[in-house]
């Protein structure tokens, strides 16, 4: 089957290419997925367990990506709660290898139905934005009706659905970003947006909840904005500052088949809407992701045709 690897560390997306590689092995619980359409996150290079397996070991070539749409075609042993023939979308475990590719391995747990009126290309925008963006604001930031919640990137892949979970929940939204995100930004629904290159962020004021998806100095000034009692979540990297009278979570976004049901019934009933954008093939994969490309939304590989 062809797949796209990358096979060199050091030269990260500038090795990426179409090769053919073995069709992939079913374990115990497992499903074998036939990809339909994929998405990639930059900064998945990065990580260790793109290059190692479980037990730490060198498993390049590798295979990236790890957002799917897809139907499965077969089942392993001792595999139950999915069927062949099923529509799904998910997460692919992170230490093997992903889904750009025609077919994968994935854990059958870490996947859910898709209904046949969500099409896969939209499908396989959700599933790390979107538990991601739930988990960092009810499981981790506690948000509930009537607070505030400040995101930081409120127009990019995470913080689009960050803004349209919060506004469900009846909170107060401030979205931060780039001037060229406020228009997005406040389609979605936030109350105020700053622009972090021309604006004070300290003009926010404080929230109930920061949830951060920039990192670097932006996260340490957030710290300041954390009222008492309340909580900082971000997803780029442990906090160097702590809230005065708060607490501060860092977290990876973790597989839950419940929640990807959740997230698709929203898209069923448009209450919410990912921000979907370039749509190419596998084969220009390389092209479509490499350094320096820069779409609107995200961008998703359609791996085979419905």
């Amino acid at each position: 089957m062809q797949a796209i690897t990358v096979q060199d560390r050091d030269a990260g997306l500038a090795r990426m290419s179409l090769t053919d590689i073995p069709y992939p092995h079913a374990a115990e619980n497992d499903v074998i997925v036939q990809v339909h359409a994929a998405g990639f996150t930059p900064g998945e290079l990065d990580w260790p367990a793109t290059w190692t397996d479980r037990a730490g070991r060198d498993r390049t070539p590798s295979v990236p990506g790890h957002e799917l749409s897809g139907v499965v075609t077969e089942l392993g042993y001792g595999t139950t709660g999915l069927s062949v023939g099923q529509r799904v979308f998910g997460l692919a475990d992170w230490t093997r290898d992903g889904t750009l590719a025609q077919y994968t391995a994935v854990e059958a747990r870490n996947l859910a139905p898709l209904p046949a009126d969500i099409d896969h290309t939209v499908a396989a925008t959700l599933p790390i934005s979107g538990l991601t963006a739930w988990q960092g604001l009810f499981d981790h930031g506690r948000l509930t009706t009537g607070q505030t919640v400040l995101i930081h990137g409120a127009a990019g892949g995470v913080g689009s659905i960050a803004v349209q979970l919060a506004r469900e929940a009846g909170a107060r939204v401030i979205g931060t970003g780039r001037a060229s995100g406020r228009d997005r930004a406040l389609a979605l629904g936030v109350d105020t947006f700053i622009d972090l290159q021309t604006e004070k962020l300290e003009d926010a004021g404080e929230a109930d909840v920061v949830f951060d998806t920039i990192g670097g100095d932006i996260l340490d000034r957030s710290a300041a904005l954390v009222r008492a009692g309340a909580t900082l979540v971000t997803i780029v990297m442990p906090p160097k500052v702590q809230p005065k009278d708060g607490r501060a979570v860092f977290f990876v976004v973790e597989p839950d088949r419940a929640r990807l049901a959740e997230l698709a019934m929203r898209l069923r009933d448009g209450r919410l809407k990912p921000v979907v954008g370039a749509v190419r093939p596998l084969a220009e994969a390389p092209d479509a992701l490499a350094p320096g490309k820069h779409t609107s939304g995200k961008t998703i590989i359609r791996v085979t045709e419905d």
